[in-house]
């Protein structure tokens, strides 16, 4: 069942323009997530030292990619960030996703020695101002596999199939894509703090928030710390 079609008729009832329920007494199915794959610091720093010198394409996708694991943002809002929301070495933005709630969030994240660097190599190319001179989110995607594959990242990984709702292992670069980077973050620096909140903070995440769970998982290494 289509839950934006019956989004859409709540908000006709809500604001009074129809009586009509077409979907009374369906229940929609919570949709289901699979494990959270990401990158470890390691294989996060293979790709971004990983020489691509042979092509100027590939090496600004990949660097976009390495910023984007820097920083944790989502897609959306990493296509509007200047230098404008940069203050001091933090880099401060409103995720759009909150923007229009009664408590937006303010994501604030600690700029590191490399996300600077990235910056500072990229500074001034864009013509629209923004960090980065960005291509289709279709062919960011599309790059992020064909770069992580010629980097030898191909670690299998657990795949929801969403269509039969088994689980299916994949190489990681044949299922790679931007919001990966933003699991890399958050999987990695949860990892080292085991604090929603302070995460949260970076992630623009709002407080508590449910989602969280899907870009983080507990591994056995933070089971072995707590014995």
């Amino acid at each position: 069942m289509d839950i934006y079609k019956i989004a859409f008729w709540h908000w006709m009832q809500k604001n009074g323009l129809s009586t009509v329920d077409p979907f009374f007494g369906v229940e929609v199915t919570p949709e289901i997530y699979g494990t959270p794959f990401y990158l470890t610091v390691e294989e996060r720093n293979k790709v971004a030292d990983f020489d691509l010198s042979h092509s100027s394409a590939l090496s600004l996708q990949r660097d976009i990619f390495i910023f984007q694991c820097l920083i944790g943002c989502r897609m959306g809002d990493l296509y509007s960030l200047t230098l404008d929301n940069i203050v001091g070495n933090i880099l401060v933005y409103t995720p759009h996703k909150t923007k229009d709630e009664h408590a937006p969030v303010t994501a604030r994240v600690p700029l590191s020695e490399r996300a600077l660097q990235l910056i500072e190599r990229y500074r001034g190319i864009d013509e629209q101002g923004r960090l980065f001179p960005f291509i289709s989110t279709q062919g960011y995607n599309d790059t992020i596999k064909r770069v992580l594959k010629k980097c030898g990242i191909t670690k299998k990984v657990n795949v929801r199939n969403s269509l039969t709702g088994e689980n299916e292992m994949h190489p990681i670069c044949d299922v790679a894509s931007s919001h990966m980077a933003r699991r890399t973050f958050v999987g990695n620096a949860y990892k080292q703090v085991k604090d929603q909140s302070i995460v949260s903070k970076m992630s623009g995440h709002a407080e508590g928030s449910k989602a969280f769970s899907r870009y983080r998982d507990i591994d056995d290494d933070t089971l072995a710390e707590v014995i």
